[in-house]
């Protein structure tokens, strides 16, 4: 029974060793110097008070080191999960800011709930629905919108509201009102944390400009000149219990937690499967899904908000040289001793500088280096198969970025997600189905595709195609239509090589009854070749039971025999 309680909790310290534990010190402190600043810059983005940043950090970072698999990742609050926070808790139409801060908690809990249940149902295998390009594109989408978002305070403008575009637009209108000695402070501690991270990257550039930025207002007195600061923080730590929210709001948050939680777990799995795949450890998807479950519902408890994954602290945690969770349990320490007596500190820090926090955090994420690479993943022959779906992940990546943009980023995201889905569908509606030549290798023969290898002769009498994908109802005409175009009047015998055809379904099966049939009017036999054997199966035995096929090995036997 212990033995199994050891199974179950803190799996990243089991085998630990007192040699760690300086090592994870260091990682922590690391951590934490960077947690702080970013936990009160991404509570904005969320729309909610600065210290609920650290108010999520303390039992998230627990709980996902007592549920998680990973032995580096470091769960807190997040821009991408920030944002959609924000986006999700406008959609609810709060009446007052209580009523968006009790949202916002409302939905902390419901995706932790969500989590944990996903968890214990096993169904840690729904990340693979977003893929690395829609992915991709989300974030930079993302990423962007919060830099829009973030930009009228770094120069004292105010804030519309709105889609991206909304945001640009009233940005712009916006220019001939910018606050001299704000865009100073916000454009000197942005150019601090960037040239900080570019030339002494173990400096914690964030923390640096926070505290350089809280000199400033107190040395100078920034706010007599305009200067807008964070203000006053609570003191102390949160209180234990649920929002104020009846149970038809709860439900109302159902919906769109179900994409907060599969974005967050999407990411945070990303973050945690790099490490351990550099430390040569496992990621077990499920516990991944519950430990971001019982991080989230701790979160709620204590009226956080929505936390993940964090690719670029884990990254922190990780060069630090951190051994385990161990690190992330200290940082959860040391953020208890920041709310109870550190938050006064942060009070005089300008929103400028909390601006640039965020814009530096997320800056790099607007990757679209990565969308040349994707456009760049072609060839002339993928081009004359697919045409435009030949380049089916840059239109994915492409196609959620302006979903978000122009949409929101949930609407983003299941547009990437359908965009993904339907190139796919068209891909598989129209599979390559290459003429075959044979090579002959010393005894050995290959067939091989003859446009390929145009110096292959191929014979009239003898038509050998490869169908490459599954044969089933939303192709079968296409693959019936193209063996028919490739007829020659001197065909004698169609072979089809199987051998690349990993699944068929009846409607594929009955094609090839029907095409048979049709060929044996013009006197022409058509054999099936290839040692696939859901595909032989049901190929035998699709219409009465009795083989209606007779599937050679090879497709040399295919065109030998009688």
């Amino acid at each position: 029974m212990r033995e199994r309680a050891g199974v179950l909790l803190f799996p990243s310290l089991r085998g630990y060793r007192k040699a760690w534990l300086r090592k994870d010190l260091v990682a922590a402190l690391t951590v934490w110097a960077v947690l702080v600043p970013e936990s009160l810059a991404y509570a904005t983005i969320a729309g909610v008070s600065p210290v609920v940043g650290l108010y999520a950090a303390v039992p998230a970072l627990a709980l996902y080191a007592a549920f998680g698999s990973s032995r580096h990742l470091v769960v807190a609050s997040m821009s991408g999960t920030a944002a959609l926070s924000a986006s999700v808790v406008a959609g609810a139409a709060p009446a007052d800011a209580d009523a968006y801060a009790a949202l916002t908690v409302g939905l902390a809990l419901v995706v932790g709930l969500l989590g944990i249940v996903a968890g214990l149902c096993r169904l840690g295998f729904l990340s693979a629905f977003i893929s690395e390009p829609v992915l991709k594109g989300f974030i930079i989408g993302l990423a962007l919108t919060i830099i829009v978002g973030q930009v009228p305070a770094l120069i004292g403008v105010d804030k519309p509201s709105g889609s991206f575009v909304e945001k640009t637009w009233g940005l712009l209108g916006e220019l001939g009102d910018v606050h001299g000695p704000t865009l100073a402070i916000g454009a000197a501690a942005l150019a601090l944390i960037l040239g900080l991270r570019r030339f002494v990257p173990r400096v914690p550039g964030s923390l640096v400009a926070v505290l350089l930025g809280i000199l400033a207002v107190t040395a100078f007195d920034l706010q007599e000149r305009g200067i807008e600061i964070v203000g006053h923080i609570d003191a102390g730590l949160p209180t234990v219990g649920l929002p104020d929210m009846g149970w038809g709001e709860y439900l109302g948050l159902v919906g769109p937690a179900v994409g907060v939680l599969l974005i967050g777990f999407a990411e945070g799995l990303g973050a945690a499967k790099t490490y351990a795949a550099r430390e040569h450890y496992e990621i077990d998807a499920n516990r991944e899904l519950i430990g971001m479950g019982a991080a989230n519902l701790g979160s709620g408890l204590v009226n956080g908000m929505v936390v993940n994954g964090s690719l670029s602290k884990t990254a922190v945690n990780g060069a630090a040289g951190a051994k385990s969770q161990v690190s992330t349990i200290i940082v959860s320490g040391l953020t208890v001793i920041t709310l109870l007596l550190l938050t006064g500190l942060f009070e005089n820090l300008p929103e400028a500088v909390l601006a640039a926090v965020v814009i530096a955090a997320v800056i790099d994420l607007v990757d679209f280096a990565a969308l040349k690479r994707l456009w760049r993943v072609w060839t002339q022959p993928l081009g004359d198969i697919y045409r435009r779906a030949a380049r089916i992940d840059f239109i994915a990546a492409v196609g959620t970025m302006v979903g978000v943009l122009l949409f929101d980023t949930l609407p983003g995201l299941f547009i990437g997600i359908a965009l993904s889905v339907l190139t796919l569908l068209y891909r598989a509606s129209r599979p390559h189905v290459p003429v075959l030549a044979r090579e002959d290798r010393g005894g050995d023969a290959l067939w091989l595709d003859a446009e390929r290898h145009p110096s292959l002769d191929t014979d009239p009498t003898v038509l050998v195609v490869r169908v490459e994908g599954g044969l089933f109802f939303a192709n079968t005409d296409f693959v019936r239509d193209r063996i028919r175009g490739l007829l020659l009047p001197e065909t004698q015998l169609v072979v089809i090589d199987a051998e690349t055809t990993p699944f068929i379904d009846v409607s594929g099966a009955s094609m090839l009854v029907e095409l048979r049939d049709e060929l044996a009017l013009r006197g022409i036999r058509l054999r099936l070749a290839g040692q696939t054997g859901q595909v032989r199966d049901i190929i035998r035995t699709s219409r009465t039971g009795q083989p209606v096929f007779s599937v050679h090995a090879t497709v040399d036997d295919a065109v030998r025999a009688e």
